[in-house]
């Protein structure tokens, strides 16, 4: 199967989803910035609101590609202790590369989301989305920082991904959904016709055009 675009493919992913429609209790949650209106899709079918989720990698000084940890929004931070106690990373090397990601992380999450606080994701079923997953790294990082932040249930939901990705998440979440999880895999560009880059104003515009939930406190949440 191949995408006309991420819009479409968030219609087609909505399908799947529709078990979902109308519950109260559902966000849906997009990895910027490819994920975004993919999501946008998913929580319009689904009458669900939408946030973005941003994710960064905490490289390893002199060897920028291995991760030695992510950060994430809300101020979460994930770390892969066989990294850093395989390379004896001391405690200052990791919290001097945090403080530069997450300078990035707040940029970005000010320049999508304004002054709107983060979606309150205690005890509810969380859809995180992405347009696509190959190694799913990012993904994987997302999952076990949002886990951190309390919600009920975590569903990866994607239009396209490798097979072998889909039950390496199965690990970390309580439920994968992919559209399409074709044989030969190279890259999920390859299953759009439009895979142009997202920017950063359409981040912007899509996620305030999604309706958002009133805000939840202690009084009117019944489980508390």
């Amino acid at each position: 199967m191949i995408f006309q675009d991420r819009r479409d493919a968030g219609r087609r992913l909505a399908r799947l989803l529709s078990s979902f429609a109308g519950d109260d209790d559902v966000v849906v949650i997009a990895l910027p910035r490819g994920g975004v209106p993919v999501g946008y899709e998913v929580a319009r079918a689904l009458g669900a609101p939408l946030d973005a989720f941003l994710v960064r990698k905490l490289g390893v000084p002199g060897h920028d590609e291995l991760a030695m940890g992510a950060i994430a929004s809300g101020g979460v931070q994930v770390l892969n202790r066989d990294v850093v106690e395989g390379l004896g990373i001391p405690g200052d090397v990791i919290e001097r590369v945090a403080a530069h990601e997450e300078a990035e992380l707040a940029r970005r999450e000010a320049a999508y989301r304004g002054s709107r606080p983060p979606l309150d994701v205690r005890d509810r079923t969380v859809i995180l989305v992405d347009d696509g997953l190959a190694t799913g790294s990012s993904m994987r990082a997302a999952a076990r920082a949002l886990r951190k932040l309390g919600p009920r249930r975590i569903v990866v939901a994607v239009p396209v991904a490798a097979a072998s990705t889909c039950e390496e998440l199965q690990q970390d979440v309580d439920a994968v959904v992919c559209v399409e999880t074709p044989e030969l895999f190279r890259a999920v560009g390859q299953f759009y016709e439009d895979f142009s880059q997202t920017g950063d104003e359409e981040v912007s515009l899509l996620l305030h055009a999604a309706p958002r939930p009133p805000e939840r406190g202690p009084a009117s949440d019944p489980r508390r």
